[in-house]
């Protein structure tokens, strides 16, 4: 009853609005109708900010948003910027976002509604800098956040929060895109110094497309095969699927470490703003406790164990971290249509086009459009 009594309310509001005079809402406006040949521009009848104020209960961080890139015009793309151009760019802007006050990843631990939101404002500003926030703060610190530990998060949240550590999600392949339970990256338990030997086996397995890889990223989570020694002493390894690993990647000084080694995937047709790559590992050794082990976990004897008794439930809750970058690119998606919208909404109130025969142009009013 509360929330029919509330639905009411909003729509007398809109309806006081639409019942206005037209020529004091145009000056409230400061919209001034011009005749354009034989016909005059038809306004709306209604303030379009109180339709906003129904609509849009986060319009506050999108003005944040938008005002930081209106007043700093040297942070917008340009037509003719190079792949190196544009990779500079998206760093310097994500970092004056993150200078603003914007913290991506806390949006994303706390508030995915204020998180995926972000992505709708950012695509209009550069899709380049909609994606690699995205890789950095949803793939990269969703998968240390949501399948790792409280370990990991002490570890890592605040360095991945601040772009001190940037990072991949290294899922991918060369040869399995989708199939992501057939994956070859292998991450093999050597019990006597208590760490994992991440390697690629052959080049079907390179990590490939990884965002963030080809010059930022300094560790990625890496999905590889966790095979331990066989507990029934015949030798051998047993392979227990797919899981996700820390690995470091470059120093502090941006060089590849023992081991990694990473090619630029080079120039694209679109998002030049996000540097991709391709990772082979030669039997890189990281910490067992690298393993992000919410799912499942191996003590230094080898041994196995998960909450999930299923491998193929431990497979669905470890791929569901693919589901925040899906969402991300579907609300970047809505931003770009919106404003797609507004362009064609704007355009066409001004348009001109063929009137009747033997007579001047008119424009595309209101009565002449459907939009």
């Amino acid at each position: 009853m509360g929330s029919l009594v509330l639905g009411r309310g909003r729509l007398q509001v809109l309806s006081r609005q639409l019942l206005q005079d037209e020529a004091q809402e145009q000056q409230a406006a400061g919209l001034v109708a011009s005749p354009c040949s034989a016909a005059v521009r038809s306004l709306p009848r209604f303030d379009p900010y109180i339709l906003e104020m129904y609509l849009d209960d986060l319009r506050e961080m999108k003005r944040q948003v938008y005002n930081l890139f209106k007043f700093r015009p040297e942070l917008l793309p340009g037509p003719e910027m190079s792949k190196e151009e544009r990779r500079a760019l998206v760093r310097t802007q994500l970092h004056a976002l993150l200078d603003s006050g914007i913290n991506p990843l806390s949006f994303f631990d706390r508030d995915y509604k204020k998180y995926f939101y972000l992505a709708e404002c950012l695509s209009l500003v550069d899709l380049s800098l909609m994606v690699k926030s995205g890789v950095q703060f949803s793939l990269w610190g969703g998968s240390v956040l949501n399948l790792g530990s409280e370990q990991h998060r002490r570890a890592y949240f605040d360095d991945i929060g601040t772009f001190r550590l940037p990072g991949c999600f290294a899922m991918t392949e060369l040869k399995h895109g989708s199939n992501v339970a057939a994956l070859q990256t292998e991450a093999v338990l050597d019990v006597l110094t208590d760490e994992w030997v991440i390697n690629t086996p052959d080049e079907g397995a390179i990590k490939w497309w990884i965002g963030n890889a080809a010059e930022d990223g300094k560790a990625a989570t890496v999905f590889a095969r966790l095979k331990v020694p066989a507990q029934n002493g015949q030798g051998g390894l047993m392979d227990h699927g797919v899981h996700a690993f820390i690995v470091p990647l470059r120093d502090e000084a941006g060089r590849c470490l023992p081991g990694v080694e990473i090619h630029d995937c080079g120039y694209k047709v679109g998002l030049n703003g996000v540097d991709n790559g391709a990772i082979r590992f030669s039997h890189v050794r990281v910490p067992r406790t690298n393993l992000l082990d919410r799912f499942a976990s191996v003590d230094k004897s080898g041994t196995y164990s998960s909450p999930l008794t299923s491998e193929g439930r431990r497979f669905a809750a470890t791929l569901g971290e693919l589901t925040g970058g899906r969402v991300g690119l579907t609300c970047g998606s809505v931003g770009v249509l919106k404003g797609a919208i507004t362009i064609a909404i704007r355009y066409s109130a001004g348009r001109q086009q063929f009137g009747p025969p033997d007579s001047a142009e008119v424009c595309c009013s209101r009565s002449h459009c459907v939009l």
